[in-house]
């Protein structure tokens, strides 16, 4: 059955969600890449809203963004592998405490990367800015939502 493309990004969601993160978590096989790459998908299809001639089309376009964007993750997961807990002990100092220590490697990315910068390395806010490229009031709101999610993260435990 053929249907007339989307009008707003809450329809094609509706109707293509599902189908995209079931894709994406097939190919990356971890929940969180693959709601990233569902999400990038819908970004992406913002800028071609109302261009399509008929749903497949749209559908087609769709699934080929997302199975690209996944092919890139995978990309980058090989080029940029995980590290895990026992390799970084391995390279120096970390902190005793290896819950606390897994709890940070546990965090997104960006909140990881400015606590581990902030209280590992001891840099300051703004030398954090400069080395990733954000304002002092971004790095200064990441540490804010890092330690919470930390804190939150090892009063479950």
């Amino acid at each position: 059955m053929t249907h007339p493309p989307s009008q707003t990004i809450e329809e094609a969601l509706e109707r293509y969600g599902n189908v995209l993160y079931r894709l994406a978590l097939v190919m990356l096989q971890r929940p969180m890449d693959a709601e990233d790459v569902v999400q990038e998908t819908f970004i992406r299809y913002l800028a071609k809203l109302g261009t399509f001639r008929e749903g497949e089309h749209e559908k087609a376009w769709l699934l080929t963004v997302c199975t690209n964007l996944c092919r890139d993750a995978l990309r980058a997961r090989h080029r940029y592998p995980q590290v895990g807990l026992e390799q970084v002990s391995e390279v120096g100092d970390v902190p005793q405490d290896r819950a606390v220590w897994a709890a940070l490697m546990a965090l997104p990315e960006k909140y990881r990367e400015v606590l581990v910068l902030h209280a590992v390395e001891g840099y300051r806010t703004e030398e954090i800015a400069k080395i990733i490229g954000k304002t002092p009031a971004a790095v200064k709101m990441r540490l804010s939502r890092g330690r919470k999610q930390l804190e939150e993260s090892l009063g479950k435990e």
